[in-house]
């Protein structure tokens, strides 16, 4: 059996689902304009550049969550998928996914983005397994908080070697494994697959690939 591990936001999307989310609930007028976009925009560029806080983003992305009820939430995300997300999906992605799915592989999509807002994509996109940062819920309704590791940076080993082992496998339970992102912030997870793949990749990471030898593919 082989792995086949998917970022999501940049990489399967042309577009970042957390950035994204945060815009609709401004167009909403759920969140202040004033407030939260420039906010939002310093946040993206500050992963961009591989200089991100990452729990003081979380605390910023998910306090809008437990404001309002589950069942808010649902409705809006439901909106999210079809007016940001679904015409987002890489024109490439399908075919990507299908190949390995038909070759066997374990496929999953490991994601920063947290879970409420990646989970209905992973379900769009066809995959099952999702690893995503997890925002803390208590009753079924969010907190605020975030639960566990962020996904994130050498978070997204640490996760996914939790995941595996949760499954009673390991890295050595796989003949070969892919990750493929468009990050910088992904070179962590990328070094550790015997296939790091850069999928429409940022400046630093597209030079990183260049440097070892790695594939740079694009998906649009």
């Amino acid at each position: 059996m082989n792995l086949a591990l998917f970022d999501l936001d940049n990489t399967l999307l042309t577009s970042d689902s957390d950035f994204q989310w945060a815009q609709f609930l401004i167009e909403q007028q759920v969140l202040d304009r004033e407030v939260y976009e420039a906010r939002n925009l310093e946040f993206y560029e500050q992963y961009k550049a591989g200089t991100l806080d990452i729990y003081q983003f979380l605390s910023f992305q998910l306090k809008p969550l437990s404001r309002h009820s589950r069942i808010q939430l649902n409705v809006w995300h439901k909106e999210f998928m079809a007016k940001k997300i679904l015409p987002q999906i890489a024109p490439g992605a399908h075919e990507l996914i299908n190949k390995h799915m038909l070759g066997g592989d374990l496929c999953v999509i490991i994601t920063a983005t947290n879970r409420f807002v990646t989970a209905p994509i992973a379900q769009a996109l066809g995959i099952n397994n999702l690893i995503a940062t997890e925002p803390d819920q208590k009753n079924g309704e969010f907190t605020g908080q975030v639960s566990g590791i962020p996904c994130f940076r050498e978070g997204k080993i640490t996760r996914l070697e939790i995941w595996l082992n949760e499954r009673n496998l390991t890295w050595l339970s796989f003949l070969e494994s892919w990750f493929y992102s468009d990050s910088l912030n992904d070179i962590p997870l990328l070094n550790k697959v015997t296939h790091p793949v850069a999928v429409d990749p940022d400046a630093t990471l597209k030079s990183y690939a260049k440097k070892n030898n790695w594939p740079i593919i694009s998906l649009r």
